[in-house]
Order: structure tokens, then C-alpha cells, then sequence
């Protein structure tokens, strides 16, 4: 098994081959069906499919992957406000927002 750790966090070679599958996935059928309701997976408002993003649910910084089941589309602004929360921070951000 490869140690993708190391003290400073993932090692910046993982994140730039993990971007480049994930830059690969977006041009499949795949993520055309993903992005096909024009909807965030985060706020869960239709935006279109011009202002969907893709997201790791688990980001790269924190040993997520490039993978179909890690990958989300979603509006720029909850990206841009998710950054590197894991899904239970975001949880946690979501519900003191909803109070």
C-alpha cells in the first residue's frame, strides 16, 4: 500500500494526478448525466450547467480521490464556501447557518 501522508499533508504529486483524473472525468457521459438536472448537490438550487463546479465531497487536501463516488457538481458559491471542509464540517456549517 502507498503512503499518500506525509507530516506536511498529501503529497502534492497525489492532488495534481487526482486533479488531472478528475479534469478526464468531466468530459465523460458520465458527468454530462450528473450535471444533467442543472442542480448543487450542496444547496440543492438549479443554477444551469454553466455555473455548476465539480466538488470532492472528501476534498484532496484531506486524502480524498478523483472518484465517481467522491465527485459532486455544485454551484460555485457553496464550493467556494465548502473549500476544504469534510462532509461533517459542512454538515455542522449548514445547520448554524439554518438556526
Amino acid at each position: 500500500m502507498v503512503d499518500y501522508y506525509s507530516l506536511g499533508g498529501i503529497d502534492d504529486s497525489i492532488i495534481k494526478a487526482e486533479r488531472k483524473k478528475a479534469k478526464q472525468l468531466r468530459s465523460t457521459r458520465w458527468w454530462q448525466q450528473k450535471t444533467s438536472t442543472e442542480t448543487c448537490y450542496y444547496c440543492g438550487e438549479k443554477v444551469g450547467f454553466k455555473n455548476l463546479t465539480m466538488d470532492h465531497v472528501i476534498p484532496l487536501g484531506r486524502g480524498g480521490r478523483s472518484t465517481k463516488d467522491n465527485l459532486v457538481p455544485c454551484c460555485k458559491e457553496c464550493n467556494n464556501k465548502k473549500k476544504s471542509l469534510l462532509p461533517v464540517e459542512w454538515d455542522e456549517y449548514m445547520t448554524h447557518l439554518h438556526k
